[in-house]
């Protein structure tokens, strides 16, 4: 719709919308530009939001971009940029709350969400432990290694010890693929038998490996690969 968004009808002005509607009834380009709050010159916060996210492939590379890179954009500097930081920080850190107070396993869903907003975006291969209590909520999330974008050195010892000093009861790893494709390789899969065998001998179970990429997700426990008893 062409114009000023306050001269378009009320019940199609995004905020309106949502007031009336609630927020699951607007598109991506109206909740993003609820956060713009203005356009620019001959072009709504709306038209403004559809053509950013059309610029940048998809809401979850808008999210995690650069300043450097939406600044190319005509009417787009660090105070919109700032403002859509802010919300994607709130939404990593809201996850993360979620995780704490309950069981990781509890919903697939949640653990997905979370672990992508953590990673899923990144350039760069990073790998992080979940150590969790004995009603398999969250202590702690770790960013123990971090690596090239094509290999990182994992040390089981290393999680081993990391996992005895929190008293952790069980333990989720995940690691990104920042090629995209989240299926394990060889060396994951060797990884993560070793990994498991290590955690037996001090009776802390491995739940699961999930490896994350901006376009998919795999968990060694719903494919298998880790027992779930």
């Amino acid at each position: 719709m062409q114009g000023a968004i306050k001269q378009w009808p009320i019940a199609l002005q995004p905020r309106e919308k949502l007031r009336l509607e609630g927020a699951q009834s607007l598109s991506d380009a109206e909740l993003l530009a609820i956060f713009l709050r203005v356009g620019v010159r001959g072009k709504s916060a709306v038209a403004l939001a559809h053509d950013l996210l059309q610029a940048f492939g998809s809401l979850a590379a808008l999210l995690t971009c650069s300043l450097e890179e939406i600044s190319r954009h005509h009417g787009i500097g660090l105070s919109k940029w700032s403002q859509i930081q802010a919300a994607y920080e709130l939404v990593k850190r809201s996850l993360e709350e979620d995780i704490h107070t309950s069981a990781a396993l509890t919903s697939p869903q949640q653990l997905k969400a979370f672990l992508q907003t953590q990673i899923g975006h990144l350039p760069h291969e990073v790998f992080l432990c979940l150590y969790l209590d004995s009603q398999n909520c969250l202590i702690e999330c770790q960013e123990l290694f971090r690596g090239s974008i094509t290999q990182t050195a994992v040390y089981p010892r290393e999680i081993l010890k990391e996992a005895l000093n929190r008293n952790a009861s069980a333990l989720i790893v995940a690691h990104n693929h920042p090629s995209g494709n989240p299926l394990p390789s060889a060396a994951d899969i060797a990884l993560t038998k070793a990994l498991h065998t290590a955690l037996q001998l001090v009776d802390i179970p491995l739940l699961d490996h999930c490896i994350v990429s901006h376009a998919g997700f795999f968990s060694f426990l719903d494919s298998g690969l880790i027992n779930k008893d």
